[in-house]
């Protein structure tokens, strides 16, 4: 029985998340609502740096062509405030829900950003 506890504590343990070196200020998912197409829209979203040193955006993947990003390649200090630009091009009518992935230096993973509306003829 107490191998049993012993186990169920290790395997918690190992399965735990990781600090998190950011905190997003607002909602990862921004919902455009109803867009026109052949326009392009911006939302900014911002982070603020929760560890004790330094971060920076190492990039930023788009989930497609659709999708651009713009951000500042300085260092953001600890407990600033950081921000990425995301800017989708409405080409096609119809419901979206686009992404993009940021990856910080020194961390591992990414986190991912959504993008969601529908573009009007």
């Amino acid at each position: 029985m107490i191998y049993l506890i012993s186990l169920l504590l290790s395997l918690n343990m190992t399965v735990a998340p990781p600090d998190e070196p950011v905190e997003w200020l607002g909602e990862t998912t921004f919902d455009m609502g109803d867009i026109l197409r052949g326009e392009d829209h911006v939302h900014i979203f911002k982070f603020r740096n929760l560890t004790d040193a330094p971060i920076l955006v190492e990039n930023v993947r788009v989930g497609c062509g659709c999708t651009a990003t713009d951000w500042n390649n300085v260092p953001v200090a600890p407990g600033e405030v950081g921000s990425i630009n995301v800017r989708y091009d409405a080409m096609n009518a119809g419901y979206f829900r686009k992404y993009v992935k940021v990856f910080f230096y020194g961390h591992r993973g990414g986190h991912k950003l959504w993008l969601e509306g529908f573009v009007e003829n």
